[in-house]
């Protein structure tokens, strides 16, 4: 029985992640949503009270599911109806996930684990695990038949399979049949001669053999009638209950006693051992079947539950949401993107940007000091992310190619821990990438190459950019190299089929920023004096007051 949630074919993640997946998270700053998206609101009229503490399990599979992209379109689209189907029935999917995880920690308190601890327990430990085991799944899986067949309405092509498949693998027949073999040997681990507060009952096996006899009253022809479990009055051994008990039982022709006689005793228990082995033999095909399913459900549904919390908590900050659609990896457009991110974090209004570019293999974005380019930038490479891994984006509208290898260069701060100089650090992390990019790749560069002069930066970006374009890549990079940006500027706007477009962060004449990008050539200047002008009039400002 195979889970099937994420892919619709099988069940592991993809084994190759982003490359450099760490830089992603950093540079992107996904760990804000790996944390969100793992914290359940807590709402009272209609107003959230209370953000609980995150489940580390969902943050952990979180980071795993979206640094393994998907390939296809129908795969994007398998997990999006999903997704349409969770938040349509939310509490099947918190009831499957919960389900998944207490059946797991259960299964892990009977033993379950590395094969060398359960070899150092004994035979008997061993087989009434196995007991609990067998009690444990059809209980779980019981409970989960029951869930999916009271939940009308699944649309999704993956929950109908699951829900079909579930409750094929596991008919009322094949429970009943578990059943009534784990109630005619539970005496072996509900029955014991022990003591047990608030108990009058114990649990004894009756086991009924049949055998012929041969010549010198030799067994022949042994063979197994029944075996049951009987409730009987408890009695505390040693007790003078306990002793008229048996001695009544002793009188009865045909018996024996197992207290009098230890070597019956042992035999008796080596008879109970071995009847009880075999009938849990034959429910082994149980355990077998879903040996991996609880491990995959738990941890395929915790993607799913963390995709309905993220989706409360991009609404909890205003922004919209909505599926992203697949296009040419050349076309990108979308309306009203948010920095999901920054939204999270710093709990404000994010401005929204709209974009449209068509056939374009890259895309300059030059312009104002502190006008939201590289914001704008983060906007698009955690929308890319997310909608690689099925999930829904802070955005009225987004369509994008499928870029199953993300590149991002972001310039990074110096500290004590860099044994050369910045642009050394950054020729080496792209050394990096230039080995791994290749055809149908997406590059990100923030600000790259900044760290030396203007001159020697902008030779280098204009290398690079250019061969990274001519082997098939499509880059969006923010830059304040401004000989680099008009230089490519000149060769290319004459040739409309060039491929390259540009943007800038809008300035009023004011000097007064939007956030906003919109399509303007590269100018001269990134207006650094306007910032140099608001600092001085604000300490000004401060020493007149």
């Amino acid at each position: 029985m195979k889970v099937c949630l994420l892919y619709e074919d099988r069940e592991r993640i993809n084994e190759e992640s982003y490359y450099d997946s760490a830089s992603i998270i950093q540079d992107l700053g996904l760990k804000a949503i790996f944390l969100i998206a793992a914290k359940d609101l807590v709402f009272e009229n209609g107003e959230v009270k209370k953000v609980e503490k995150e489940d580390t399990y969902l943050v952990d599979t979180m980071r795993k599911v979206m640094m393994s992209p998907l390939y296809t379109e129908e795969e994007i689209h398998f997990r999006q109806q999903i997704i349409a189907d969770c938040l349509e029935h939310e509490e099947l999917i918190r009831e499957l996930y919960r389900i998944a995880s207490n059946t797991v920690q259960k299964w892990g308190e009977f033993g379950r684990g590395p094969r060398e601890k359960l070899q150092q327990s004994n035979p008997v430990t061993r087989l009434t695990s196995d007991i609990r085991v067998l009690h444990l799944f059809c209980d779980s899986l019981s409970e989960i038949r029951t869930l999916l067949e009271e939940t009308q309405g699944l649309t999704s092509k993956g929950m109908t399979a699951f829900k079909k498949d579930l409750c094929e693998a596991f008919t009322k027949e094949r429970e009943e049949y578990v059943r009534r073999i784990l109630s005619d040997i539970s005496f072996y681990t509900d029955g014991s001669d022990r003591e047990d507060a608030g108990k009058s009952q114990v649990v004894k096996p009756r086991i009924v053999l049949e055998c012929g006899l041969e010549d010198g009253l030799k067994f022949s022809s042994l063979k197994l009638e029944e075996v049951s479990s009987q409730s009987t009055k408890f009695y505390k051994p040693g007790s003078t209950m306990d002793k008229i008990q048996e001695f009544k039982n002793s009188r009865i022709p045909d018996s024996f006693s197992t207290v009098k006689d230890m070597r019956i005793n042992e035999q008796a228990q080596l008879l109970e051992y071995g009847i009880v082995s075999y009938l849990t033999e034959t429910l082994k095909g149980l355990v077998d079947e879903f040996q991996t399913f609880f491990g995959q459900l738990k941890f395929q549904t915790a993607f799913y539950l963390a995709a309905v919390k993220l989706k409360a908590q991009i609404e909890r900050f205003g922004m919209h949401w909505c599926f992203p659609e697949v296009c040419s990896r050349r076309d990108l457009e979308f309306d009203d993107l948010r920095e999901l991110v920054m939204g999270i974090e710093q709990r404000i209004t994010v401005v929204g940007n709209s974009c449209r570019l068509k056939d374009k293999d890259l895309l300059i974005v030059t312009g104002a000091n502190q006008g939201g380019k590289s914001t704008f930038l983060r906007s698009i490479g955690i929308a890319q992310v997310m909608m690689q891994c099925g999930l829904m984006v802070a955005a009225e509208s987004f369509k994008s190619g499928i870029f199953p290898r993300i590149f991002v260069h972001f310039t990074r701060r110096e500290d004590s821990a860099m044994n050369s100089g910045r642009l050394d650090e950054e020729l080496k992390r792209m050394d990096g990438i230039v080995e791994q990019i290749g055809d149908g790749s997406l590059l990100l560069l923030n600000e790259s190459f900044a760290t030396t002069t203007e001159k020697e930066g902008s030779v280098i970006a204009y290398d690079i950019i250019r061969a990274m374009k001519e082997a098939g890549v499509k880059i969006l990079t923010v830059t304040h190299l401004l000989s680099f940006a008009r230089r490519v500027h000149e060769e290319t706007k004459d040739k409309p089929d060039a491929g390259v477009d540009f943007l800038s962060a809008e300035r009023k004449e004011d000097g007064r920023r939007t956030f906003h990008m919109i399509p303007h050539e590269p100018e001269l200047t990134s207006f650094g004096l306007d910032l140099y002008t608001e600092i001085v009039e604000k300490s000004i400002g401060n020493e007149d007051s």
